[in-house]
C-alpha cells in the first residue's frame, strides 16, 4: 500500500503536511521520517490494519511528539553526524528538544563532533540538565589498552607487551592511530582473519614507523583542507580564514592539545597581519564562528577545526 500526501498551505505560511499509511516525509530538515498509524487484531489467520490519516505541521514539534506516540515508539532516535547540519538548523533543534523533553519520553542520542563539552547548552540553555554529553573523544592509556585487548580476543592473537606499551605512548591517545597501526601489523603478518590457534605476535614491529605511515596517509587530505579553508567563501582584504591558519601552523603541537584561545589567536594575527593593530576583533570573531559552516560548504569531512564560542577556544 502506498503513501498518500497532502501538503497544505496555510494562512500563517506554515505546511500541513497529511499522511495517510505509511511513508516518509522529512521533519525540520533532519532527512526522511517514516509515520505510520495503525490499529489490528487477529482473527483465524487474518491480519487486518486500518490506517487513520496524520494532519503533520513539519515544523510543530507538538506534532511530531503527537506522530511518535500514535506509533508508540519505544526506541531510541540516532542523529548522525549532527555538526554537518547548517549551524542554524542546530540551533532550531535545539529549541525542539526542550519541547520533546517535556511532552515525552522520546530519547535522542546525538552524534557530533563539537570542540565544547555543552554545543546544545549554548545552542538553547533551557536544556541544562536536560541532556548528558559524552566525550567520545578522549581516550586515556588504559581506553587504549582496552580497545587492542578486544582486538587481540576477536582474533585470537596476542601483541607484544613491548609494541602495546610504545604504541599507546606515541599515538597522541588516538584511538584512530591506535587501531590502524594494529591493523597495519596484522597485515604484515598476513593475519586476515581469526586465528584457530593462539598466535603470539613479536616485539620487533617497528612502532615509529607504523604511525608515521598512518600520519603520511592523511597528509593529502590536510593538505587539500588548508587550500580550501584559507580561500574562504570569497576572497576579500582581510583574507580571514587564511590568518586563522597562521598561529595554528606555527604552533607548538603540544600547545594545540588544549586548543588556543582567543587571545592567543588575536594578538598572533595582529602581530603579523598588514593591518596590525588596527584589525577589527569583530572580523576575527565573525571568522572564528563561521569555522564550522565554513568546512561544511567546502565539503571537508570530517571537520579539522572547530570553535568553542562558550571557552573562546578552537582547535
Amino acid at each position: 500500500m502506498k503513501s498518500r500526501f497532502h501538503i497544505q498551505k496555510q494562512p500563517d505560511g506554515k505546511t500541513k503536511i497529511q499522511v495517510k499509511a505509511s511513508g516518509g516525509f522529512s521533519l525540520f530538515g533532519l532527512g526522511k521520517t517514516d509515520v505510520e498509524g495503525s490499529a489490528g487484531h487477529d482473527k483465524g489467520e487474518a491480519d487486518t490494519r486500518s490506517y487513520e490519516p496524520l494532519q503533520l505541521d513539519s515544523s510543530d514539534p507538538n506534532d511530531l511528539v503527537r506522530a511518535l506516540k500514535g506509533i508508540e515508539l519505544i526506541k531510541f532516535i540516532v542523529l548522525k553526524d549532527f555538526h554537518y547540519l547548517p549551524q542554524e538548523t542546530q540551533e532550531q533543534f535545539a529549541f525542539v528538544l526542550k519541547t520533546i523533553h517535556e511532552l515525552s519520553k522520546i530519547t535522542f542520542i546525538i552524534v557530533a563532533v563539537w570542540r565544547e563539552e555543552n554545543r546544545l547548552i549554548v545552542y538553547n540553555g533551557d536544556l541544562a540538565g536536560r541532556v548528558i554529553s559524552v566525550d567520545a573523544d578522549a581516550w586515556s592509556h588504559d581506553d587504549l589498552r582496552n580497545v587492542i585487548a578486544s582486538g587481540e580476543k576477536l582474533l585470537n592473537i596476542g601483541f607484544g607487551d613491548q609494541f602495546k606499551s610504545a604504541l599507546t605512548e606515541q599515538s597522541l591517545c588516538s584511538v584512530y592511530i591506535v587501531q590502524d597501526c594494529c591493523y597495519r601489523a596484522c597485515k604484515q603478518l598476513s593475519i586476515n582473519e581469526t586465528s584457530s590457534n593462539y598466535y603470539k605476535m613479536s616485539d620487533d614491529i617497528d612502532v615509529k614507523q607504523l604511525i608515521s605511515n598512518v600520519i603520511d596517509d592523511q597528509g593529502a587530505r590536510y593538505n587539500a583542507f588548508l587550500t580550501n579553508f584559507s580561500s574562504g567563501v570569497q576572497g576579500t582584504n582581510l583574507e580571514m580564514f587564511k590568518w586563522i591558519l597562521y598561529p595554528i601552523l606555527n604552533c607548538d603541537p603540544v600547545e594545540l592539545e588544549d586548543g588556543l584561545s582567543y587571545k592567543e589567536i588575536r594578538t598572533s594575527i595582529q602581530g603579523h597581519h598588514p593591518q596590525g593593530t588596527g584589525l577589527n576583533p569583530g572580523n576575527l570573531t565573525q571568522a572564528l564562528t563561521s569555522i564550522p559552516a565554513l568546512q561544511s560548504k567546502k565539503n571537508i569531512k570530517p571537520f579539522i577545526l572547530d570553535y568553542d564560542r562558550n571557552n573562546l577556544r578552537t582547535i
